[in-house]
């Protein structure tokens, strides 16, 4: 059975996330030479956000619901996604949202993994494990 550390593939996908919005201006300059126009592209963006947050919310449930039982984790996040959401409302503090907005995902995710290293045993009745 392959088994799938959301951990991980959340900080992966908020690191990628962090790549693309560093990267994505540098080569925004260089698309319309080839015909590509992805200029406030929000459809794209907000697929990026919401992808984020399926794969860090299902991460944290699960570590929250089988293993540590502590919120700070995904508040942590909830305030992360909170400031992605809030960088596409406000397109001028970008920088502003978006560092921030990385440090609290990756942060939850950190968190959460070392929680659910730390809880080797179950201590709630509702562990089914």
């Amino acid at each position: 059975m392959i088994r799938i550390n959301y951990d991980a593939l959340g900080i992966a996908a908020s690191v990628a996330c962090a790549i693309h919005c560093a990267v994505l201006p540098l080569l925004l300059s260089s698309l319309p030479l080839f015909g590509v126009n992805i200029i406030n592209n929000t459809n794209f963006e907000m697929l990026m956000i919401g992808l984020a947050f399926l794969i860090g919310f299902y991460s944290l449930w699960h570590g929250y619901k089988k293993h540590h039982h502590k919120v700070y984790p995904t508040a942590l996040f909830a305030l992360g996604i909170s400031l992605l959401f809030l960088k596409q409302i406000y397109h001028n503090y970008l920088l502003a949202f978006l560092i921030p907005a990385v440090l609290l995902i990756v942060s939850a995710h950190w968190l959460n993994f070392r929680a659910c290293k730390k809880a080797n045993h179950c201590h709630r009745d509702d562990c089914n494990h």
